[in-house]
């Protein structure tokens, strides 16, 4: 559990002691991202510094008594920073926001305050804003909206596509990128830059930073021309008189993004052909490479309607941006974003080609609607998941050919060999539960398979990972309580309980209304009622 980073400061190399800094797992690294919770894992903390605590009183034990000194004050976790240095001894304590870690780094014999993510997840580089970049881009779209040049990958939503799904839909479909600057400090540039990978990422997706220049300049273009899909942070105005060296500008003064009249068209994809031999409906709006509507000019009809439903979420977005919800908030609604488009691009990969390689492993049998298979993302009918494929189309077909891609499949793969649970789609089972409207008996099989397979520390993590508390929670798992069928009620309760035994399980406990405490608390009595009548030989009734 030791961590010790080396930190060059002025030629020296000093030590930051993250010893006790727990290492978190993938999947709670994935849960203190999603929750805006200050106390998640806190017992992890806890554990650590008693251990530490325990380790310093052995250290002590071969010291000789001294009767003419005071007893040893015992040592206590306090609850105000992360460590205090006090001439010679420590005082331990856990931090205030587990989502950071304090440390200290010595420079000269003074203690530098230095402050590590505790879950630090890939792409995500430097100290840069989300929410600052969104806004950078969304005032001016708002006050005075320009028309983008339509391009099948990027106007996902007509000529009136929000720039920053424009530049999201860049960054997937792997376009040549530049953020100019001019007159800005390079920093602000470089910030910029890295806060668009994050952005594309969602701590989910890789290949973004390892081909990002945060800072260049015209002596370098040469270099930065013979790199695919590159995202560069320039301050020369003279990029913007050459079109040719990129597919899209982002000009950071102005906060206007420009599509360039040199930017290669989509090609026409087996994929898409597929598709609109399969839909005819969508055949001729997909045809014409405008995307899906949603704010051109024919938006009115119901075939340009916001096929994609980027327009509500970018309408999310801004609401959460003007409510100071906060940078934690709106990257976990990105990372949503990134992994729902991920699903849908391995839904949209089935339907057209009969596979995919986004999804990994066999099929629990009986967990799928009729006639569905037992994974993926969950559409409330075929209407409309046709419909949002015809949305994504474009945007799936020119990301299927992308480093991003390569490299998900990759970690997919890997991913699949520690994860738990390897035969059962527990996003599909929750979504089934939120979506769609479901008999008793198809509502009864899923509960029943959350209580048999959910069992250990790392399943009930990865439970919790498909119901955050930002999406209700427990609540539809809940539900269950309510159920017309005694044993699902019992075992659903008999699961709530698991749950809220957790170290972080308990968090989502807490969370659940008192309705849900009430029928909880009630069910218990009387499966330890039925118990004791049992026991006793007596009948017991429903």
């Amino acid at each position: 559990m030791e961590h010790q980073y080396p930190v060059a400061i002025t030629g020296d190399e000093h030590i930051m002691d993250l010893s006790l800094m727990p290492k978190l797992s993938l999947l709670e690294r994935h849960l203190l991202q999603a929750s805006d919770n200050k106390d998640l894992f806190v017992e992890k903390f806890e554990q650590i510094v008693q251990m530490r605590i325990a380790e310093d009183r052995k250290g002590q034990v071969g010291e000789p008594f001294d009767a003419s000194k005071s007893p040893p004050k015992p040592q206590e976790v306090s609850r105000a920073g992360t460590k205090a240095h006090i001439e010679g001894q420590s005082v331990y304590s856990v931090p205030r926001d587990t989502h950071e870690f304090e440390t200290k780094v010595m420079y000269k014999g003074i203690p530098i305050p230095v402050k590590v993510p505790t879950a630090i997840m890939p792409e995500t580089v430097g100290d840069f804003s989300l929410v600052k970049l969104i806004q950078n881009f969304s005032e001016p779209h708002a006050k005075s909206p320009q028309p983008f040049t339509i391009h099948p990958h990027l106007t996902t939503n007509g000529p009136n596509t929000h720039p920053i799904m424009v530049l999201v839909n860049a960054l997937l479909t792997q376009k040549r990128i530049i953020f100019l600057g001019y007159n800005l400090p390079s920093g602000e540039v470089a910030e910029a830059v890295l806060a668009a990978c994050a952005l594309a990422s969602g701590g989910l997706l890789r290949g973004f930073t390892r081909h990002a220049f945060p800072y260049t300049d015209l002596t370098k273009i040469d270099d930065l021309l013979k790199v695919p899909g590159f995202i560069a942070g320039v301050t020369n105005p003279t990029f913007e008189m050459h079109p040719e060296w990129w597919d899209l500008l982002c000009d950071l003064p102005s906060g206007r993004m420009k599509i360039s009249s040199k930017v290669d068209q989509a090609p026409v994809t087996e994929g898409l052909v597929y598709f609109q031999q399969q839909n005819p409906t969508y055949a001729s709006m997909l045809t014409a490479g405008g995307g899906a509507g949603g704010g051109s000019s024919s938006s009115s009809s119901s075939m340009s309607g916001d096929l994609t439903g980027d327009v509500v979420f970018m309408n999310d977005i801004l609401k959460s941006i003007s409510a100071r919800l906060g940078e934690r908030v709106i990257r976990a609604k990105w990372r949503d974003w990134v992994v729902k488009f991920t699903r849908i691009s391995a839904a949209f990969e089935e339907s057209v080609y009969g596979a995919s390689a986004l999804h990994i492993g066999g099929d629990e049998a009986g967990h799928g609607a009729a006639g569905q298979p037992a994974h993926g993302y969950v559409w409330v009918d075929e209407a409309a998941k046709q419909k949002e494929l015809a949305g994504n189309v474009h945007r799936i077909e020119g990301w299927r050919n992308t480093r991003s891609y390569y490299s998900y499949i990759q970690d997919l793969a890997q991913l699949y060999q520690i994860r738990p649970l390897k035969g059962l789609d527990l996003h599909h089972m929750h979504d089934r539960l939120r979506t769609q409207r479901l008999t008793p008996a198809a509502s009864r099989e899923i509960y029943l398979s959350f209580h048999r397979h959910v069992n250990t520390y790392d399943e009930i993590c990865l439970l919790l990972s498909v119901a955050p508390e930002s999406h209700a929670g427990l609540f539809y798992l809940a539900l269950g309580l309510f159920h017309r069928d005694r044993d699902v009620r019992a075992k659903t309760a008999d699961l709530v309980e698991r749950v809220s035994r957790h170290d972080a399980g308990v968090h989502w406990w807490r969370g659940l209304s008192k309705f849900e405490k009430l029928a909880f608390q009630r069910i218990r009595r009387e499966v330890e009622a039925a118990r004791l009548a049992a026991a006793a030989g007596g009948p017991w009734g429903d």
